[in-house]
């Protein structure tokens, strides 16, 4: 995004000039793999992409926060005295949850003004969200001089979101915004934060994002009910086994003592977290081999298990992933994020790319009614300040 398109609307929301101004920027990411195994102590194999939230930012000295966003409304200004107050819904709680956090672990931060704005879909599941909070927290952090580690980092805006937003999200999404690298996917323990960066080689292959269009709000949809589900499977599977989290539990040793969990639908969610666990870590095995035909179907044993087991696609998205499965040079698909909408993620051979964006498209507006949106998309760094040129 060019420089001077972001001076632009900053000096539209906030006046003065742009000589001062400092620019970031955080990515937005895909999940490859390993869907709702975070918050259940499993491993996620996410990628940064080269789509995300551009902001530029100055300090104010006027003991406010004034925010701005090119995608999102007009500006809003809040005192920075504590308590900050929510928000309603307004994308505002993402950063001035951040603010909160900051603040809360000691740090002084004074008036400033943020405009943002961004090419990254907002409620497609590819992590907006987290993008606004890592690129709060960094901007933050260089104005001010807070020298906070990148994990940190993640683990402070996981908890804006947490505890401010409301959303009981895992670690994945910030995680990846403020660590991934460019060319490269991680592999993330999300019990323990250890981490692997893999090679994301996908030769004469492309990954193509495809948003259904249906966005979703996570703090009202059912994601917090299976969250809940998974917490009393997990309370059920503690009677005969000492753990932690399901994504402990291997394949074999959750069917030897799954009978412990009498509530069906807590059967159901803790049959697919300890499962995807299990091929995340065959994925990422397979990306290492460069065994891209295995990876694609990992991929879509993925899907399959969030449709019946999870229960979080819905006609959208599994229109979406039915007809890329019957598309020519499809290697794998598979719905991505916390579902209820948003986005799927194919691995498509380059020469099919325009074939596959015709007839999944055609196939997606006969089903639902809806145009789909394709993004034939690179993988990109972690949150950062960057250095335009007009």
């Amino acid at each position: 995004m060019e420089q001077s398109v972001i001076c632009e609307g900053f000096r539209s929301a906030f006046g003065g000039g742009c000589e001062n101004l400092r620019y970031f920027f955080a990515p937005g990411r895909v999940n490859l793999i390993g869907e709702h195994t975070d918050y259940n102590g499993g491993y996620v194999f996410p990628c940064a992409l080269d789509l995300g939230i551009y902001g530029a930012a100055r300090e104010n000295g006027l003991g406010v926060a004034r925010l701005s966003s090119g995608n999102a409304g007009p500006k809003t200004e809040t005192p920075l005295e504590s308590p900050i107050k929510k928000l309603g819904h307004s994308w505002v709680n993402y950063p001035m949850g951040v603010v909160r956090e900051l603040q809360g672990a000691g740090h002084a931060i004074n008036g400033f003004d943020l405009y943002c704005c961004g090419d990254l879909p907002r409620s497609a599941g590819l992590s907006s969200s987290a993008a606004i909070e890592l690129l709060t927290c960094v901007a933050l952090d260089s104005l001010f001089s807070l020298n906070i580690d990148p994990v940190e980092r993640a683990r402070l805006c996981q908890r804006a979101e947490n505890g401010f937003v409301g959303v009981n999200c895992g670690i994945m999404d910030q995680f990846a915004s403020a660590m991934c690298r460019e060319g490269q996917a991680v592999l993330l323990d999300c019990a323990t934060l250890k981490h692997e960066f893999v090679p994301l080689e996908l030769g004469d292959s492309t990954l193509v994002i495809t948003n259904t269009n249906k966005p979703r709000g996570l703090a009202g949809s059912k994601y917090n009910d299976r969250r809940a589900e998974c917490e009393l499977a997990l309370g059920s599977l503690k009677k005969a086994v000492e753990i932690e989290s399901l994504c402990e539990l291997t394949p074999t040793e959750f069917t030897r003592h799954k009978n412990m969990i009498t509530d069906p639908a807590a059967l159901k969610r803790a049959e697919h977290a300890v499962f995807e666990n299990a091929r995340t870590l065959k994925a990422s095995e397979a990306l290492k081999r460069n065994d891209l035909q295995g990876f694609g179907m990992l991929m879509n044993e993925s899907h399959i298990s969030l449709r019946d087991l999870y229960e979080v696609t819905g006609v959208e998205l599994d229109a979406l992933v039915s007809a890329a499965w019957a598309a020519e040079g499809v290697l794998g698909s598979r719905m991505t994020g916390a579902g209820f909408g948003g986005c799927t993620v194919s691995v498509v051979e380059n020469d099919a790319v325009g074939e596959f964006i015709k007839t999944v498209g055609r196939a997606y507006a006969g089903r639902t009614g809806l145009k789909a949106d394709f993004f034939a998309v690179k993988t990109g760094g972690g949150a950062r300040e960057i250095y335009l040129n007009d």
